[in-house]
């Protein structure tokens, strides 16, 4: 192995994308052969040990890329230390530290990625790449043209106002709308805190597709592989 920055060593490892492998550097959780390291430059060669939160990682040599159903009440998370359910503990047969491309609330069911891959994580979570994320909810009341209009034109939040978003109404449960949003950002609880700046709060969301990746029939709590040139399309769109 050639030398590499500690940072992209974490990502070919799958440990995270880059970005979070140096928040994880920076908040002391690694050691390189049994030094605690919090500095950027650091770069690590064959041979040497390294560890992240007490456990040796290694370069993967399978990637993996595995879409799954997430229910409700499961963490997009590799563990938990109240001991509640994690996505992880959800894929069975695969030998490999596998982690969650961003995340879903732990009420949010739906689509949501897990891989091995670091630099494949950075990719389609670098907000530079923008990748539309479609959700499906069901909300109270029914929105109006006005309110799809100010989805159109960016919702504004206590962090700033979203880019500009797509909503529509597609049902009706009841007197509640059931709706599509689009997305391509990845803010904290944004669909639901959209839908409830325009007075719609929500009673149920998942998510139906990742760029050109689709939920399709796949039930709660099951997965399947992401094929390659499913991956080759994805990281080609913008």
């Amino acid at each position: 192995m050639e030398e590499l920055r500690l940072q992209k060593y974490l990502a070919q490892c799958g440990v995270s994308s880059r970005r979070g492998a140096e928040q994880i550097i920076q908040e002391g959780r690694v050691t390189v052969n049994g030094t605690v390291v919090t500095e950027m430059g650091i770069k690590v060669k064959k041979g040497d040990k390294v560890t992240v939160d007490g456990q040796i990682v290694k370069q993967e040599k399978i990637k993996y890329y595995i879409l799954l159903n997430k229910p409700a009440g499961v963490l997009s998370s590799v563990k938990d230390d109240r001991g509640r359910e994690c996505v992880v503990d959800l894929i069975e047969g695969i030998d490999a530290r596998l982690y969650p491309v961003g995340r879903l609330d732990y009420d949010t069911t739906g689509l949501l990625l897990l891989t091995n891959d670091g630099d494949f994580m950075q990719r389609v979570t670098h907000p530079s790449f923008e990748i539309w994320k479609t959700y499906q909810a069901v909300v109270k009341g029914v929105p109006t043209e006005t309110d799809v209009k100010r989805f159109a034109e960016g919702i504004m939040l206590d962090d700033g106002k979203t880019l500009p978003a797509v909503l529509d109404v597609v049902g009706y449960k009841g007197n509640n709308a059931i709706v599509e949003v689009s997305i391509r950002e990845g803010r904290n609880r944004q669909v639901r805190r959209m839908l409830e700046r325009i007075g719609h709060p929500v009673n149920s969301l998942k998510r139906i597709s990742f760029g050109s990746l689709e939920l399709g029939d796949l039930k709660p709590g099951k997965w399947r592989h992401v094929q390659p040139e499913e991956i080759a399309r994805l990281t080609e769109e913008r």
